[in-house]
């Protein structure tokens, strides 16, 4: 199961909780639209980190790598709810990195194929 991994910054006004509430209502907007099959928002604990280690994670698990080119075609003509929740959400975020990853090694070993 793919899982689109985002390390989060808020701006320093964003209130966590507010941040929070705002994820659980988008993340779970998708998740009712099946185009998520999971998330979690996880805050880094005791300031114990690195600087490459924000205060905040999301994951969003995804169904099928295949499934990504769906969310963002979907997110790309969504309708006002959906628009009003990502703002909600993303008017909090100073800062984001993402990345797609999958887990390892992988049945279908797709780095080998990848090389042929």
């Amino acid at each position: 199961m793919p899982v689109y991994h985002c390390m989060i910054e808020l701006h320093s006004d964003a209130r966590a909780l507010a941040f929070a509430a705002a994820t659980a209502n988008w993340c779970g907007h998708l998740e009712g639209r099946g185009l998520v099959s999971g998330w979690r928002l996880m805050r880094r604990t005791l300031g114990l980190g690195s600087g490459a280690h924000p205060d905040f994670i999301l994951e969003l698990d995804l169904p099928a790598l295949s499934s990504l080119e769906t969310v963002f075609t979907t997110l790309g003509s969504a309708d006002d709810d959906s628009v009003r929740r990502y703002d909600q959400m993303h008017q909090m975020i100073a800062r984001v990195d993402a990345g797609l990853y999958r887990p390892f090694p992988d049945p279908e070993l797709r780095e080998r194929i990848a090389l042929i």
